[in-house]
């Protein structure tokens, strides 16, 4: 039903993806692995709650959430991770942590960190452990109009 769903979705706005099944893997760095998908190319959906309100921050799968980084983004007193039985309610339509990064189907924001912004394409959770969605990065900014701001840490490399 989730892949269902969110294809109708997908279609009702004409834009093209690929689905890409694979077995059952709840890690977003295995996912990875298990479709030899670069973990900068796969976007992972990490729940949150802004000021007590729950809220969806995406990154790549090698990746992991700044929270203070996250907080001054989005102007927040404070941010922290939200617990699966904080949010597993909101998406009815998906296995819990495999929800899709499109917020605005669940009426909540959507923060994406910069990085996934320089992919042509990203693939993610289609609601389920065992599909993934890949798309064109431009047909997921279009749809879900997230806050695209620095939301991971990336230590700066200085050349000797």
């Amino acid at each position: 039903m989730p892949l269902t769903k969110f294809r109708d979705f997908l279609d009702s706005h004409n834009v093209k993806y690929l689905v890409i099944s694979h077995s059952v893997a709840y890690t977003a760095q295995g996912i990875a692995a298990l479709v030899h998908l670069s973990g900068k190319k796969l976007a992972k959906t990490v729940m949150v709650k802004i000021d007590g309100t729950l809220a969806m921050a995406v990154v790549p799968a090698s990746l992991h959430v700044d929270l203070d980084l996250l907080r001054a983004a989005a102007d927040a007193h404070l941010v922290e991770l939200a617990t699966e039985r904080e949010f597993k309610d909101a998406f009815p339509d998906c296995e819990t942590g495999a929800m899709p990064p499109f917020g605005n189907l669940y009426n909540m924001p959507v923060y994406a960190d910069a990085s996934l912004a320089e992919n042509e394409e990203i693939t993610f959770n289609a609601g389920t452990h065992r599909e993934l969605i890949r798309m064109a990065w431009a047909d997921v900014e279009q749809l879900v109009n997230p806050r695209i701001v620095n939301l991971t840490y990336r230590p700066v490399v200085v050349a000797a």
